[in-house]
Protein backbone atom coordinates (compact mmCIF):
# COMPACT_ATOMS: atom_id res chain seq x y z
CA UNK A 1 0.00 0.00 0.00
CA UNK A 2 1.69 3.64 -0.86
CA UNK A 3 1.56 6.02 1.76
CA UNK A 4 0.56 9.19 0.71
CA UNK A 5 3.12 11.78 0.66
CA UNK A 6 2.96 15.63 0.51
CA UNK A 7 4.93 18.67 1.77
CA UNK A 8 2.71 21.16 1.67
CA UNK A 9 1.82 22.87 4.97
CA UNK A 10 -0.93 21.61 6.89
CA UNK A 11 -1.81 18.81 4.70
CA UNK A 12 -2.78 15.67 6.17
CA UNK A 13 -1.31 12.39 5.47
CA UNK A 14 -3.66 9.39 4.73
CA UNK A 15 -2.41 5.90 4.13
CA UNK A 16 -5.59 5.12 1.57
CA UNK A 17 -4.52 6.40 -1.93
CA UNK A 18 -7.44 8.06 -3.18
CA UNK A 19 -9.00 7.60 -6.63
CA UNK A 20 -8.61 11.33 -7.99
CA UNK A 21 -7.00 14.37 -6.59
CA UNK A 22 -8.33 17.27 -8.13
CA UNK A 23 -5.79 20.36 -7.57
CA UNK A 24 -7.37 23.68 -8.33
CA UNK A 25 -10.52 24.42 -6.56
CA UNK A 26 -12.19 27.07 -8.74
CA UNK A 27 -15.29 26.70 -11.28
CA UNK A 28 -13.45 23.90 -13.22
CA UNK A 29 -12.04 22.27 -10.12
CA UNK A 30 -14.86 21.77 -8.14
CA UNK A 31 -17.33 20.77 -11.09
CA UNK A 32 -14.35 17.90 -11.77
CA UNK A 33 -14.63 17.10 -8.18
CA UNK A 34 -18.09 17.28 -7.49
CA UNK A 35 -19.17 15.21 -10.72
CA UNK A 36 -16.70 12.39 -10.19
CA UNK A 37 -17.96 11.99 -6.35
CA UNK A 38 -20.98 11.75 -7.45
CA UNK A 39 -20.10 8.65 -9.25
CA UNK A 40 -18.74 7.06 -6.37
CA UNK A 41 -15.00 7.46 -6.28
CA UNK A 42 -12.74 8.82 -3.91
CA UNK A 43 -11.75 12.32 -4.27
CA UNK A 44 -9.47 14.88 -2.72
CA UNK A 45 -9.64 18.11 -3.56
CA UNK A 46 -6.49 21.21 -2.55
CA UNK A 47 -6.89 24.51 -3.44
CA UNK A 48 -4.64 27.35 -2.61
CA UNK A 49 -7.45 29.71 -1.58
CA UNK A 50 -10.97 30.03 0.60
CA UNK A 51 -14.31 27.93 0.02
CA UNK A 52 -15.69 30.86 -1.06
CA UNK A 53 -13.43 30.90 -3.74
CA UNK A 54 -12.46 34.59 -4.15
CA UNK A 55 -8.74 34.04 -4.88
CA UNK A 56 -10.47 32.91 -8.30
CA UNK A 57 -11.11 33.91 -11.98
CA UNK A 58 -14.47 32.89 -11.40
CA UNK A 59 -15.25 34.94 -8.15
CA UNK A 60 -14.79 38.40 -10.57
CA UNK A 61 -17.17 36.65 -13.74
CA UNK A 62 -20.28 38.42 -14.56
CA UNK A 63 -21.36 34.62 -15.37
CA UNK A 64 -23.13 35.30 -18.78
CA UNK A 65 -24.33 32.08 -20.68
CA UNK A 66 -24.36 33.66 -23.82
CA UNK A 67 -22.98 31.32 -26.47
CA UNK A 68 -24.57 33.29 -29.67
CA UNK A 69 -23.12 36.65 -27.99
CA UNK A 70 -19.56 35.64 -27.75
CA UNK A 71 -19.23 34.46 -31.01
CA UNK A 72 -18.56 37.86 -31.74
CA UNK A 73 -15.46 37.35 -30.89
CA UNK A 74 -15.10 33.35 -29.73
CA UNK A 75 -14.40 30.26 -32.72
CA UNK A 76 -17.60 27.94 -33.46
CA UNK A 77 -15.97 25.43 -30.85
CA UNK A 78 -16.53 27.96 -27.95
CA UNK A 79 -20.44 28.67 -29.38
CA UNK A 80 -20.90 24.93 -29.24
CA UNK A 81 -19.26 24.08 -26.02
CA UNK A 82 -21.55 27.08 -24.57
CA UNK A 83 -24.80 25.63 -26.45
CA UNK A 84 -24.51 22.42 -24.74
CA UNK A 85 -23.12 23.56 -21.58
CA UNK A 86 -26.32 26.03 -21.37
CA UNK A 87 -28.83 23.22 -21.84
CA UNK A 88 -26.95 21.23 -18.79
CA UNK A 89 -26.87 24.19 -16.41
CA UNK A 90 -30.14 23.85 -14.91
CA UNK A 91 -29.81 20.40 -14.17
CA UNK A 92 -26.88 20.93 -12.31
CA UNK A 93 -27.99 23.30 -10.36
CA UNK A 94 -30.55 21.41 -9.20
CA UNK A 95 -28.47 18.83 -7.58
CA UNK A 96 -26.34 21.64 -5.67
CA UNK A 97 -27.77 21.69 -2.25
CA UNK A 98 -27.76 25.69 -2.15
CA UNK A 99 -30.25 27.78 -4.41
CA UNK A 100 -28.39 29.24 -7.40
CA UNK A 101 -30.03 32.29 -9.18
CA UNK A 102 -30.27 30.81 -12.65
CA UNK A 103 -32.17 33.05 -15.46
CA UNK A 104 -32.80 31.93 -19.16
CA UNK A 105 -34.18 35.58 -20.40
CA UNK A 106 -32.15 36.79 -23.27
CA UNK A 107 -29.48 38.98 -23.96
CA UNK A 108 -30.30 42.46 -25.39
CA UNK A 109 -27.76 44.10 -27.80
CA UNK A 110 -28.18 47.82 -28.14
CA UNK A 111 -25.92 50.66 -29.81
CA UNK A 112 -26.18 54.49 -29.94
CA UNK A 113 -27.03 56.33 -32.54
CA UNK A 114 -23.74 57.39 -33.00
CA UNK A 115 -21.57 53.62 -33.15
CA UNK A 116 -24.50 52.69 -35.59
CA UNK A 117 -21.32 51.01 -37.48
CA UNK A 118 -20.86 48.66 -34.95
CA UNK A 119 -24.31 46.87 -35.04
CA UNK A 120 -23.29 44.96 -38.75
CA UNK A 121 -19.65 44.46 -37.79
CA UNK A 122 -20.95 42.61 -35.17
CA UNK A 123 -23.63 40.80 -36.90
CA UNK A 124 -21.59 39.49 -39.62
CA UNK A 125 -19.14 37.88 -36.76
CA UNK A 126 -22.34 36.13 -35.14
CA UNK A 127 -23.12 34.47 -38.10
CA UNK A 128 -19.13 33.74 -39.15
CA UNK A 129 -18.73 32.31 -35.95
CA UNK A 130 -22.13 30.87 -34.86
CA UNK A 131 -23.78 28.21 -35.67
CA UNK A 132 -26.58 29.09 -38.72
CA UNK A 133 -29.48 27.22 -36.50
CA UNK A 134 -28.95 29.25 -33.11
CA UNK A 135 -30.34 32.38 -35.56
CA UNK A 136 -33.57 30.46 -36.78
CA UNK A 137 -35.47 32.40 -33.50
CA UNK A 138 -32.56 33.28 -31.65
CA UNK A 139 -31.66 36.43 -32.98
CA UNK A 140 -34.26 38.89 -33.29
CA UNK A 141 -34.30 42.42 -34.76
CA UNK A 142 -35.78 45.31 -32.70
CA UNK A 143 -37.02 48.09 -33.61
CA UNK A 144 -36.68 51.39 -30.81
CA UNK A 145 -40.57 50.67 -29.94
CA UNK A 146 -39.34 46.90 -29.47
CA UNK A 147 -36.41 47.53 -27.76
CA UNK A 148 -38.63 49.72 -25.33
CA UNK A 149 -40.88 46.61 -24.75
CA UNK A 150 -38.64 43.92 -24.27
CA UNK A 151 -36.61 46.45 -21.69
CA UNK A 152 -39.37 48.90 -20.64
CA UNK A 153 -36.70 50.57 -18.08
CA UNK A 154 -34.41 51.88 -21.13
CA UNK A 155 -37.36 53.49 -22.81
CA UNK A 156 -36.67 55.49 -25.91
CA UNK A 157 -32.35 55.56 -25.58
CA UNK A 158 -32.12 53.51 -28.37
CA UNK A 159 -33.54 53.25 -31.83
CA UNK A 160 -32.69 49.76 -32.69
CA UNK A 161 -31.26 46.38 -30.89
CA UNK A 162 -30.85 42.67 -31.22
CA UNK A 163 -33.12 39.94 -28.56
CA UNK A 164 -31.17 37.06 -28.41
CA UNK A 165 -33.96 35.20 -26.86
CA UNK A 166 -32.29 31.79 -25.61
CA UNK A 167 -29.26 32.95 -23.81
CA UNK A 168 -28.85 32.95 -19.93
CA UNK A 169 -27.08 34.37 -17.00
CA UNK A 170 -26.23 33.33 -13.02
CA UNK A 171 -25.06 34.38 -10.18
CA UNK A 172 -21.32 33.40 -9.94
CA UNK A 173 -20.69 33.43 -6.64
CA UNK A 174 -23.74 31.18 -5.52
CA UNK A 175 -22.45 29.10 -7.65
CA UNK A 176 -19.10 28.25 -6.37
CA UNK A 177 -20.76 28.27 -2.65
CA UNK A 178 -23.18 25.30 -3.61
CA UNK A 179 -20.10 23.51 -5.74
CA UNK A 180 -18.44 24.01 -1.97
CA UNK A 181 -21.17 22.47 -0.01
CA UNK A 182 -22.09 19.65 -2.80
CA UNK A 183 -18.74 18.53 -2.28
CA UNK A 184 -19.32 18.08 1.15
CA UNK A 185 -22.12 16.48 0.92
CA UNK A 186 -20.41 14.12 -1.59
CA UNK A 187 -17.70 13.15 0.62
CA UNK A 188 -14.92 14.77 -1.07
CA UNK A 189 -11.92 15.70 1.19
CA UNK A 190 -11.41 19.00 0.71
CA UNK A 191 -8.66 21.20 1.49
CA UNK A 192 -8.90 24.67 1.21
CA UNK A 193 -5.91 27.40 1.98
CA UNK A 194 -3.85 24.73 0.96
CA UNK A 195 -1.15 25.41 -1.40
CA UNK A 196 0.99 22.53 -3.22
CA UNK A 197 4.81 22.24 -3.43
CA UNK A 198 4.37 18.93 -5.33
CA UNK A 199 1.56 16.95 -7.13
CA UNK A 200 -0.29 14.81 -4.29
CA UNK A 201 -0.29 10.91 -4.80
CA UNK A 202 -3.93 9.41 -6.00
CA UNK A 203 -4.37 6.98 -8.86
CA UNK A 204 -4.82 10.24 -10.88
CA UNK A 205 -4.45 13.94 -10.16
CA UNK A 206 -6.38 16.48 -12.48
CA UNK A 207 -4.05 20.08 -12.43
CA UNK A 208 -6.97 22.29 -12.71
CA UNK A 209 -5.30 25.57 -11.04
CA UNK A 210 -5.62 28.07 -14.01
CA UNK A 211 -2.64 30.34 -14.03
CA UNK A 212 -1.46 28.89 -10.97
CA UNK A 213 -0.80 25.92 -13.56
CA UNK A 214 1.81 27.70 -15.28
CA UNK A 215 5.01 26.11 -13.98
CA UNK A 216 3.73 22.75 -15.86
CA UNK A 217 2.21 24.36 -19.00
CA UNK A 218 4.78 27.57 -20.02
CA UNK A 219 2.02 28.70 -22.94
CA UNK A 220 -0.84 29.55 -20.18
CA UNK A 221 -0.69 33.55 -20.36
CA UNK A 222 -2.96 35.55 -17.87
CA UNK A 223 -6.01 38.29 -19.61
CA UNK A 224 -6.87 40.75 -17.07
CA UNK A 225 -10.21 42.03 -16.69
CA UNK A 226 -11.46 44.16 -14.62
CA UNK A 227 -15.77 44.73 -13.58
CA UNK A 228 -17.68 46.97 -11.20
CA UNK A 229 -20.13 45.52 -8.73
CA UNK A 230 -23.01 47.92 -8.21
CA UNK A 231 -26.33 48.62 -6.13
CA UNK A 232 -28.92 50.56 -8.00
CA UNK A 233 -32.19 50.02 -7.32
CA UNK A 234 -35.13 51.51 -9.10
CA UNK A 235 -33.49 50.43 -12.57
CA UNK A 236 -35.24 46.91 -12.81
CA UNK A 237 -33.15 45.63 -16.39
CA UNK A 238 -34.75 41.86 -17.29
CA UNK A 239 -31.72 40.52 -18.46
CA UNK A 240 -27.68 41.20 -19.50
CA UNK A 241 -27.97 44.09 -22.07
CA UNK A 242 -24.62 44.30 -24.23
CA UNK A 243 -23.88 47.97 -25.29
CA UNK A 244 -22.02 47.42 -29.06
CA UNK A 245 -19.13 50.55 -28.75
CA UNK A 246 -15.90 50.88 -30.46
CA UNK A 247 -13.09 51.50 -27.91
CA UNK A 248 -15.38 49.85 -24.86
CA UNK A 249 -17.85 47.24 -25.61
CA UNK A 250 -19.85 47.03 -22.44
CA UNK A 251 -21.98 44.35 -20.57
CA UNK A 252 -24.65 44.77 -17.51
CA UNK A 253 -25.59 41.90 -16.16
CA UNK A 254 -28.18 42.00 -13.84
CA UNK A 255 -28.47 39.64 -10.53
CA UNK A 256 -30.84 39.25 -7.92
CA UNK A 257 -31.40 42.72 -5.27
CA UNK A 258 -30.82 44.93 -7.79
CA UNK A 259 -27.18 44.36 -7.90
CA UNK A 260 -25.60 44.47 -11.16
CA UNK A 261 -21.90 43.39 -12.89
CA UNK A 262 -20.69 45.90 -15.17
CA UNK A 263 -17.72 44.35 -17.52
CA UNK A 264 -15.60 44.55 -19.07
CA UNK A 265 -11.99 45.22 -20.00
CA UNK A 266 -9.65 42.76 -21.55
CA UNK A 267 -6.02 43.79 -21.00
CA UNK A 268 -2.66 41.11 -22.07
CA UNK A 269 -1.01 41.06 -19.20
CA UNK A 270 -0.99 39.32 -15.50
CA UNK A 271 -1.43 42.20 -13.51
CA UNK A 272 -3.44 41.59 -10.84
CA UNK A 273 -3.63 44.67 -8.78
CA UNK A 274 -6.53 47.35 -8.36
CA UNK A 275 -8.74 48.69 -11.25
CA UNK A 276 -7.53 51.69 -13.09
CA UNK A 277 -9.38 54.77 -13.18
CA UNK A 278 -9.36 54.82 -16.57
CA UNK A 279 -10.86 51.41 -16.95
CA UNK A 280 -13.69 52.35 -13.72
CA UNK A 281 -14.39 55.58 -15.80
CA UNK A 282 -14.85 53.82 -19.05
CA UNK A 283 -17.02 51.10 -17.25
CA UNK A 284 -19.25 53.64 -15.19
CA UNK A 285 -19.51 55.85 -18.03
CA UNK A 286 -20.72 53.73 -20.15
CA UNK A 287 -22.92 52.11 -17.97
CA UNK A 288 -24.56 55.62 -17.13
CA UNK A 289 -24.81 56.43 -20.94
CA UNK A 290 -26.72 53.21 -21.37
CA UNK A 291 -29.39 54.22 -18.15
CA UNK A 292 -28.76 57.10 -16.30
CA UNK A 293 -30.29 55.34 -13.24
CA UNK A 294 -26.51 54.28 -12.37
CA UNK A 295 -25.36 57.65 -11.78
CA UNK A 296 -26.86 57.13 -8.22
CA UNK A 297 -25.83 53.84 -8.24
CA UNK A 298 -23.52 52.57 -5.31
CA UNK A 299 -20.14 51.13 -5.77
CA UNK A 300 -20.10 47.60 -3.62
CA UNK A 301 -16.49 46.63 -5.40
CA UNK A 302 -14.28 47.36 -8.61
CA UNK A 303 -12.76 43.56 -9.36
CA UNK A 304 -9.59 42.95 -11.60
CA UNK A 305 -8.53 39.06 -12.02
CA UNK A 306 -6.76 37.48 -14.72
CA UNK A 307 -8.11 34.76 -16.80
CA UNK A 308 -5.90 31.96 -17.91
CA UNK A 309 -5.96 31.17 -21.99
CA UNK A 310 -3.66 29.49 -24.11
CA UNK A 311 -2.76 30.72 -27.61
CA UNK A 312 -5.49 29.90 -29.72
CA UNK A 313 -7.74 30.91 -26.93
CA UNK A 314 -9.70 27.17 -26.66
CA UNK A 315 -9.75 25.42 -23.60
CA UNK A 316 -7.44 22.37 -23.76
CA UNK A 317 -7.72 18.64 -21.51
CA UNK A 318 -3.94 17.05 -21.76
CA UNK A 319 -2.89 13.65 -20.38
CA UNK A 320 0.70 13.25 -20.02
CA UNK A 321 0.73 9.51 -20.63
CA UNK A 322 1.07 8.69 -17.21
CA UNK A 323 -1.64 9.50 -14.29
CA UNK A 324 -2.08 13.52 -14.43
CA UNK A 325 -4.57 15.13 -16.51
CA UNK A 326 -4.62 19.17 -17.12
CA UNK A 327 -7.58 21.00 -17.44
CA UNK A 328 -7.04 24.72 -18.61
CA UNK A 329 -7.40 27.77 -21.10
CA UNK A 330 -11.37 28.63 -20.31
CA UNK A 331 -10.08 32.13 -20.50
CA UNK A 332 -13.52 34.35 -20.54
CA UNK A 333 -15.83 31.61 -21.17
CA UNK A 334 -15.60 30.19 -17.98
CA UNK A 335 -19.49 29.56 -16.62
CA UNK A 336 -20.42 29.63 -20.33
CA UNK A 337 -18.14 26.16 -21.35
CA UNK A 338 -17.58 24.57 -18.03
CA UNK A 339 -19.98 22.09 -17.38
CA UNK A 340 -18.85 20.61 -21.05
CA UNK A 341 -15.65 20.64 -20.37
CA UNK A 342 -15.71 19.52 -16.84
CA UNK A 343 -17.30 16.93 -18.03
CA UNK A 344 -15.02 15.64 -21.17
CA UNK A 345 -12.26 15.85 -18.46
CA UNK A 346 -14.53 13.57 -15.66
CA UNK A 347 -14.54 10.87 -18.63
CA UNK A 348 -11.31 10.52 -19.18
CA UNK A 349 -10.09 10.97 -15.95
CA UNK A 350 -12.43 7.78 -14.76
CA UNK A 351 -11.21 6.39 -17.88
CA UNK A 352 -7.72 6.11 -16.87
CA UNK A 353 -8.67 4.83 -13.68
CA UNK A 354 -10.36 1.74 -14.98
CA UNK A 355 -7.47 1.32 -17.20
CA UNK A 356 -9.64 1.80 -20.75
CA UNK A 357 -7.22 4.66 -21.25
CA UNK A 358 -3.44 3.30 -20.90
CA UNK A 359 -1.46 3.71 -23.96
CA UNK A 360 -1.54 6.13 -26.90
CA UNK A 361 -3.60 3.93 -29.37
CA UNK A 362 -6.26 3.20 -26.67
CA UNK A 363 -5.84 7.30 -25.83
CA UNK A 364 -6.10 8.36 -29.58
CA UNK A 365 -9.50 5.76 -29.73
CA UNK A 366 -11.10 7.48 -26.56
CA UNK A 367 -10.45 10.90 -28.02
CA UNK A 368 -11.76 9.45 -31.52
CA UNK A 369 -15.34 8.45 -29.74
CA UNK A 370 -15.14 11.65 -27.75
CA UNK A 371 -17.94 14.23 -28.26
CA UNK A 372 -15.26 17.44 -27.74
CA UNK A 373 -11.98 15.47 -29.26
CA UNK A 374 -10.40 19.17 -30.46
CA UNK A 375 -10.33 19.81 -26.55
CA UNK A 376 -8.23 16.41 -25.43
CA UNK A 377 -4.58 16.33 -26.37
CA UNK A 378 -1.74 13.54 -25.47
CA UNK A 379 2.02 13.62 -24.59
CA UNK A 380 2.02 9.83 -25.23
CA UNK A 381 4.07 8.53 -22.52
CA UNK A 382 4.27 5.32 -20.56
CA UNK A 383 1.33 5.57 -17.97
CA UNK A 384 1.63 4.13 -14.06
CA UNK A 385 -0.73 4.14 -11.84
Amino acid sequence: MNTFVDRSAGAPRTAHRPDFAVVGGGLCGRLVAWQLAGAGHRVVLYERGDAAGTQSAAWVAAAMLAPLAEAASAELLITELGVASLERWPSLIAQLPEPVFFQRNGTLVVWHAGDRAEAPLFERRLRANAPAALFDDGFVKLSGAQVAAAEPSLGSRFAQGWLLPHEGQLDNRQVLSALAAGLAARGVDTHWNTPLDTMPDARVVIDCRGLGGKPAWPALRGIRGEVARVHAPGIGLTRPVRLLHPRYPLYIAPKEHDLYVIGATEVEGEDMSPVTVRSALELLSAAFAVHPGFGEARILELNAHCRPTLPDHRPAIVWDGARTLRVNGLYRHGFMIAPEVADTAAQLAEALLARDVSASDSFDDFRRQARWADLLHSEHAVPAL
